[in-house]
């Protein structure tokens, strides 16, 4: 996939929606409905003609819904008389600078997703949802009696504690403190009901009373990074490729500190298992800027909170998932994507934009520099440096002159293994605690085992919704299937009516049976588990994560949560136990992101004066691909992966389109897409082809039988010539009704 900033002037064009309309007597509002249309409404009887970007309440259907104003015209699409007006004028002032309200009509076009629905899911829930947009951030100080707490004192109450002492620093702003607890509101309401804490009246947000921490001195590659992000006038896409631990957030946050100096805000974006409080502590200590924080784990009101101080001006620095590329700036600088490739920028839901691409698109439209930072970039990122189309910046030295981790294999076959540890890497373990060290063991796969199965007769614990066994869960005595969440108890024999063999075992490793593992054969070696099951209540994962800074941690097993951003300076060992589960996958991206993940997890090792160590268990030491990997040499694999996308045409070669459908019979997605498949031949775009349709390869899901259409096509402009048309006529198709459908532009994968 060639990103779509990219595209011809030709594609541009015709993917380009209509401006904003002059001053007229009729409204054209984009409705959230699954429709591929806008609709025209009567304007209020009383008031000014509320203008494109403002959201209204209108009749629909029989219910009431948020739309958004997206043209005036003087002459409406149907009869005047059949017309509605509008219910209510939610807006003065278009929600949107001009640039972003432009790109949130483009993604809808290039997308091919119902306008409406575009702009709904550019909102905060509760805008969304009608509410009025919120008043103006408060400052907040410490009062006297707050001064003279000792924080300490509120270890029990550790939201409390931080509150206060970042507040002893200065006034902060509402939107500055869920940078320290995001979930704001109870523990700043306890700390008001003591009296420690006051609220500023009538006040606005000013300059931070906390002068920004001296940075390091960078690394001459650090410096020519920096000095080129700064000198980058317009827009100016950059791929910043460091390897682990090379002081990439360092680059950043020089980058970020002269455009704060004049007045700009910079926006962030980092996959969500990135956003770690270190990460946000580190930004508000360097910079000493105002931040907002922007992420699915924040409440409603707070991520509005967060989302008005950014439109606002308030919040110098934006930092945020997926869906903070569509917050308004008033006065963009800089936007960063931080770990590019991460496949947690493409929805997967719903609207199935890519964050990353959409970033590019508004750096284009807003003229602001572009920085896409990755030790592992996506292929797609470094075709188009080698095309030119990015400036390439290399950090080849880890920043402090650390160096990389030697990476080893442990070959598997006739191996004996405990608990999925083979005896060799128990004694690398034991030997790293003996030194008085750290080691992280990495496996991606949360439970006990994957598979509970009678080894009589082969009978395994399906899950009654999807294709899939259930998971063992030994902690939580179920079993789990974790793409639906049904969950049973585990049964005291096999299930098969002619067998009852009360012998069950178990096939496969979980993170649970490694634990229990080290346990068995390292019982006085300290150990932490960090994994989404170990984490869910709040505050666990930090608990976690300051027991592994600490040292009272020596050995860390977890899933991809320990893998980024994270900075464990005691880890002198990473062991990945499982390396071989996207060598063989019928996904054409799966070996790109297996090598990305143990690349990314080795880089945990050996990041402080200690030298580190990489030990990876598997079945396949032959492979090809773990030469380029024991050498560091992602760039060696990339090329080699380039050609074969290039041998079978696929991206970033050529692009793709996904149609999905689901249905509780199994019939129905298949009749669906076939006259899908029929209607999209006989537009008769050359070169492009629509493939199938074919069971998805997990069939059933959440009870749902599952299909899928691939579109193919020599490039993008043909693509959309034939994606335009098709995808509104699918509407019509009567097979249509009584199942789900979507259709995914540029899909992360074929699942």
């Amino acid at each position: 996939m060639n990103h779509p900033v990219d595209h011809s002037d030709k594609a541009e064009a015709a993917l380009k929606p209509a401006g904003q309309g002059a001053i007229g007597g009729f409204l054209r509002v984009a409705v959230p409905v699954p429709l591929r249309r806008l609709f025209d409404y009567l304007p209020p009887t009383e008031g000014d003609l509320p203008q494109p970007g403002t959201r209204v309440r209108v009749p629909f259907r029989g219910h009431h819904r948020i739309g958004v104003v997206v043209d005036t015209p003087t002459t409406p699409e149907v009869d005047p008389a059949r017309l509605r007006p509008v219910d209510q004028v939610l807006d003065q002032d278009p929600l949107w600078p001009t640039a972003l309200w432009h790109l949130i009509r483009w993604a809808a076009a290039y997308y091919h997703h119902p306008e409406g629905e575009v702009f709904a899911a550019a909102l905060p829930g509760p805008l969304a949802k009608g509410s009025r947009l919120p008043e103006p951030p408060r400052l907040w100080r410490i009062s006297d009696a707050g001064r003279a707490v000792n924080p300490a004192s509120l270890r029990r109450a550790p939201r409390q504690r931080d509150l206060l002492q970042s507040l002893m620093e200065g006034h902060q702003s509402e939107a500055e403190l869920r940078t320290v607890a995001p979930n704001l509101r109870d523990p700043l309401k306890r700390l008001h009901e003591r009296g420690w804490v006051a609220p500023e009246a009538g006040a606005r947000v000013a300059d931070p009373e906390v002068a920004p921490e001296p940075g390091p001195n960078l690394n001459p590659a650090q410096s020519e990074a920096v000095a080129a992000i700064r000198a980058a006038e317009g827009f100016a896409p950059f791929l910043l490729e460091g390897i682990t631990g090379s002081g990439k957030t360092e680059v950043y946050l020089q980058a970020i500190e002269p455009l704060l100096e004049r007045g700009d805000q910079a926006l962030v974006l980092v996959p969500e298992i990135s956003l770690t409080p270190q990460l946000l502590t580190r930004f508000r200590h360097r910079l000493g800027a105002r931040l907002a924080v922007l992420h699915s784990g924040l409440a409603e009101g707070e991520r509005l909170a967060g989302w008005e101080a950014a439109r606002s001006g308030e919040a110098q620095v934006v930092i945020g998932t997926r869906s903070a590329v569509f917050t308004p700036l008033p006065r963009p600088g800089l936007i960063v994507v931080d770990e590019e490739h991460d496949p947690s920028f493409k929805q997967q839901e719903g609207f199935r934009y890519h964050g990353r691409d959409l970033a590019l698109v508004r750096g284009d439209r807003e003229q602001v520099p572009v920085v896409l930072g990755s030790a592992t970039p996506s292929l797609e990122s470094l075709y188009n440096a080698d095309r030119g189309r990015y400036r390439r910046l290399h950090l080849p030295d880890r920043a402090g002159g650390a160096s990389l981790p030697q990476v080893g294999l442990i070959d598997m076959r006739g191996v004996g293994a405990e608990g999925g540890l083979a005896p060799a890497l128990l004694r690398e373990i034991a030997a790293v605690a003996e030194r008085g060290e750290q080691a992280l063991l990495f496996l991606n796969r949360r439970g006990y085992a994957p598979v509970l199965m009678c080894p009589s007769c082969g009978w395994t614990r399906e899950c009654p919704h999807c294709d899939r066994p259930l998971t063992l869960h030994q902690s939580r005595r179920m079993l789990l299937c974790h793409m639906c969440g049904h969950s049973s108890a585990i049964p005291v024999q096999c299930q098969q009516p002619d067998c009852g063999n009360p012998d069950l075992q178990t096939m496969g490793v979980g993170v649970e049976q490694l634990e229990n593992a080290l346990a068995a054969r390292l019982p006085d070696v300290r150990r932490v588990r960090v994994d989404r099951d170990t984490t869910s209540r709040k505050g666990a994962l930090e608990a976690k994560l300051d027991a592994i800074a600490e040292g009272r941690a020596q050995v860390v097993v977890g899933t991809q949560m320990v893998v980024k951003g994270h900075h464990f300076p005691g880890v002198t060992l990473v062991g990945v136990v499982a390396a071989d589960g996207g060598l063989y996958s019928a996904d054409f991206r799966a070996r790109e992101r297996l090598f990305q993940q143990i690349l990314q997890v080795a880089g945990r090792a050996g990041r402080a004066e200690r030298p580190g160590r990489v030990w990876v268990q598997t079945y396949h030491p032959d492979h090809p691909m773990f030469e380029h990997f024991k050498a560091h040499d992602y760039a060696a694999f990339a090329a080699e992966e380039l050609e074969e996308r290039r041998a079978a045409c696929l991206p970033p070669f050529a692009p793709l389109a996904l149609l999905r459908a689901e249905a509780p019979d199994a019939d129905a997605p298949r009749a669906f897409l076939e006259q899908a498949r029929d209607l999209g031949e006989g537009l008769g775009v050359d070169g492009v082809a629509f493939l199938g349709p074919a069971p998805a390869p997990v069939e059933r899901l959440q009870g749902l039988y599952r299909a899928q259409l691939l579109v193919t096509g020599p490039d993008r402009t043909r693509l959309h010539r034939a994606l335009g048309p098709w995808a509104p006529a699918l509407e019509g198709i009567r097979a249509g009704q009584g199942l789900r459908w979507s259709l995914d532009v540029d899909p992360g994968d074929l699942f």
